[in-house]
């Protein structure tokens, strides 16, 4: 045997005598609580072995349908609660958000891939307030409207590409949410969106999603496995050399807006709103600033990108909701113009196949795991400090009793006054303020109202401007398969096949002369 892997084993086995000793320590119900109800457990490793290392949301959701809506498990020695329908996520994580807004500090992908600079990791404290409180500044819903010009141009660019080569879907959506991203933090236009820069971000973002997956690496279950010194640990190596990746290029593209700001050709950007007002956030150093904008593009880019993957999915799946779309679209819009997002007003239809695609594809699945950092009671049940409480969205997004027929793609459900989530009037709801899919509480999605005017304004254009169907091999149509997802806690569909094309020459053209005018005045053109 390998002396590394003796090591490893030895000190695995010191993690699960602490692990033992730990377990007898654990706050125990009071004032008449108890534990909620949960699957059975082994010893030492309680229910670890019977959590899959891919979609656990899946069988969270089989486990909440037999245990309740609050259900506990116990994952080697760690308390992990899940809540499964919205009242109860929003009864924790909203209505008692002083307790449950912060984040277990795991060895993984918080203190050495992240070092603790991470935004999406901090623990709920000074630190994390001036970051949000920056995040807020500039994606709020006052200042969204700012950034119109640049999604327009950013969609018009990803509309005609994905006209022309719609097999490359997955790069036309990753571009356009990329680009939108780049300009507003970064000052920087893409042109193909395969600049070196961009991918770098990129991998920082599909590394922190792997990085912090649950069963990703054997020290978040065991910690004690920490006291390894690197020349031995391989994860230790691994991790510290991808933070030095992801450190050299968030300090390069901060360090960058700088040397701008000297030389006096900075554009507006949330870089250069930092640097100007920086003493407003005491609590941030320039490497933590650094990361909260990069947080935001990692916020934003991935996911609303993959949410546009969902959504082209499931109008190949549902085409009689596509045709619908594009009868709505036209009759605002007519031949002549593209939709706007001053338009969404008048698109009740676009909006709720928005958020029907959110509820039925939960990007975020299995929600990002909040932290409570005291003894609380919920209901008669006891809920000790240090629990990871998870909001599962995809048992949340499937309550029969809020969303009947919860597997099936429904939009009318926003649309008709006889399902629960109607509201009115209709040019107002449907919409996606703090909608679940976003997170709950004080850990909502910062960029929540950049990605709603985005999927508004990119869904409104390809219906306006696009025939989308099932493919075709050898004369057949090809069935997309229902739940063909990647792993990781964001997640989207794998790369699937389908028929896209022009509605007409004319609609092209009036997608063409808009690039070409909205190009002309950009001022950031060439920037990059």
């Amino acid at each position: 045997m390998a002396y590394s892997s003796l090591v490893l084993l030895i000190a695995a086995a010191f993690a699960l005598g602490l692990l033992a000793i730990s377990s007898n320590k654990r706050s125990q119900p009071k004032n008449g609580s108890k534990f909620p109800p949960g699957p059975p457990g082994k010893p030492l490793v309680g229910n670890l072995p019977d959590i899959p290392p891919k979609h656990s949301w899946l069988k969270f959701k089989k486990w909440s349908d037999q245990y309740g809506p609050l259900m506990r498990l116990n994952i080697a020695g760690r308390e992990h609660y899940v809540a499964s329908t919205e009242k109860v996520a929003n009864d924790l994580l909203r209505e008692r958000g002083g307790i449950y807004s912060s984040r277990e500090q795991l060895p993984a992908a918080v203190q050495l891939l992240s070092k603790n600079l991470r935004p999406l990791f901090w623990p709920y404290n000074d630190t994390w307030r001036d970051g949000r409180k920056f995040m807020h500044q500039v994606s709020n819903s006052t200042v969204v409207g700012n950034y119109q010009a640049t999604q327009i141009l950013e969609s018009a660019r990803m509309l005609r590409d994905l006209i022309k080569d719609p097999n490359n879907y997955e790069h036309w959506f990753e571009r356009y949410s990329a680009g939108i991203i780049f300009r507003l933090a970064f000052g920087k236009t893409l042109e193909t969106g395969h600049e070196q820069s961009v991918r770098n971000v990129f991998n920082v973002v599909h590394t922190v999603e792997r990085v912090a997956s649950p069963g990703a690496y054997l020290v978040d279950t065991f910690p004690s496995l920490l006291i390894l010194p690197q020349a031995i640990a391989p994860f230790k190596q691994e991790l510290a050399g991808l933070h030095e990746r992801e450190l050299k290029l968030f300090r390069k593209l901060l360090n960058d807006v700088k040397s701008e700001m000297k030389a006096g050709t900075a554009p507006d950007c949330w870089e250069k709103d930092y640097l100007e007002r920086k003493a407003e956030f005491p609590h941030l150093n320039e490497d933590e600033a650094a990361y909260v904008v990069g947080t935001l593009f990692e916020a934003g880019a991935g996911t609303t990108a993959a949410a546009m993957m969902s959504f082209m999915l499931t109008m190949v799946l549902h085409p009689e909701w596509f045709k619908k779309l594009q009868q709505e679209v036209d009759t605002v819009c007519g031949n002549d113009r593209l939709p706007t997002i001053d338009d969404a007003t008048q698109l009740p239809i676009m909006r709720a196949v928005v958020k029907e695609v959110l509820r039925w594809r939960p990007v975020t699945a299995g929600g990002v795991p909040h932290y409570s950092i005291k003894d609380d009671v919920y209901n008669g049940h006891f809920i000790p400090a240090g629990t990871n409480i998870h909001a599962n969205q995809w048992a949340i997004h499937r309550e029969p009793g809020l969303y009947p027929d919860p597997d099936s793609f429904k939009p009318e459900r926003w649309l008709e006054s006889s399902y629960p989530t109607y509201r009115e009037p209709l040019t107002t709801y449907p919409n996606l303020h703090n909608y679940s899919a976003f997170g709950f509480g004080r850990r909502i999605c910062p960029g929540q109202n950049i990605a709603e005017r985005s999927l508004y304004l990119l869904t409104a254009r390809i219906a306006w401007a696009c025939d989308v169907g099932k493919a075709e091999k050898d004369g057949v149509e090809v069935e997309p398969p229902l739940y063909d997802y990647t792993s990781g806690f964001n997640v989207q569909p794998n790369w699937f096949a389908f028929d896209l094309k022009a509605r007409s020459q004319e609609r092209v053209s009036v997608l063409e002369k808009e690039i070409e005018k909205n190009g002309k005045e950009d001022p950031l053109k060439g920037r990059m």
